[in-house]
C-alpha cells in the first residue's frame, strides 16, 4: 500500500469527492502531502461550505482540527511552495491523484507545463514512474479533453470519470460518492470497506 499520497484539488466540480478521499486516506494511515489551486478554494466554498484558507500554514491547521484521531498526517503546501516535496523527483510520493480534476489542469499536465505546483507534482510523478489518477468530471467531453487524455493515459496516467455504479443501490448521495472514492482508492491500493464488492455479498457496505 502507498504510505506517501499527493492529493490535489483543482477549480472542477466535485470537490466531494476529493474531501471524502482525504477523509478516507488520513483514516488508512497514510502521510498525505496536499495541494490545492486558487478556483478550489472557490469549488470548495460554493459545493460544500468549506473554507480553504489561502494561506498553507492556515489550511493545514484548519484540516488538522477537522480529522483530528485519523491515524494518518496532513501537510499542505502553498501554491508556489517550490522546496516542498513533491517538486522534486529526489522526493516523490508513492502516488498523487488529483481530484476533482479540472480540464485546464488535466491539459498542463499532458502537455508537460509545470508552472504552478499541482502540474509540476504531477509531471515528477510519471516522470518517476509513480501512479498518477486523474478524476474529471467535465462533461460532455470535447475532441481536445479526450486527446488530452489520451495522451495522458499513453504516458501512464490512469484517467478515472467520477461515474458511479448503481448496482450496490445507493440510498444516499453519500453512497454515490463513496463509489466513485472506492475506485480511487482501488487504484492505490488502499484498503477500504466503502462498499459492497461485486460478488462478495459479506462484504460491508
Amino acid at each position: 500500500m502507498p504510505e506517501t499520497i499527493c492529493l490535489a484539488f483543482t477549480g472542477a466540480s466535485g470537490m466531494p469527492y476529493g474531501v471524502r478521499l482525504l477523509e478516507c486516506l488520513l483514516a488508512a494511515g497514510c502521510r498525505v502531502q496536499l495541494l490545492y489551486s486558487q478556483v478550489a478554494q472557490i469549488v470548495a466554498r460554493q459545493e460544500m461550505e468549506l473554507e480553504l484558507p489561502a494561506r498553507a500554514s492556515d489550511a493545514r491547521a484548519a484540516l488538522q482540527g477537522r480529522y483530528q484521531g485519523l491515524p494518518g498526517t496532513l501537510e499542505v503546501y502553498g501554491r508556489d511552495e517550490w522546496f516542498a516535496p513533491v517538486a522534486s523527483g529526489s522526493n516523490p510520493p508513492d502516488a498523487m491523484v488529483v481530484c476533482p480534476c479540472s480540464m485546464g489542469t488535466l491539459a498542463a499536465i499532458a502537455q508537460g507545463l509545470a508552472s504552478k505546483l499541482i502540474e509540476r507534482a504531477a509531471d515528477v510523478v510519471l516522470k518517476e514512474g509513480r501512479k498518477l489518477v486523474l478524476v474529471p468530471r467535465e462533461t460532455p467531453l470535447s475532441a481536445i479533453h479526450l486527446e488530452n487524455m489520451l495522451r495522458l493515459s499513453r504516458a501512464g496516467a490512469v484517467i478515472l470519470p467520477p461515474n458511479p455504479g448503481f448496482y450496490h443501490h445507493p440510498q444516499r448521495v453519500e453512497d454515490l460518492v463513496d463509489f466513485v472514492v472506492a475506485r480511487i482508492l482501488d487504484q492505490l491500493r488502499v484498503p477500504h470497506a466503502l462498499i459492497r464488492r461485486w460478488g462478495d455479498p459479506e462484504a460491508s457496505e
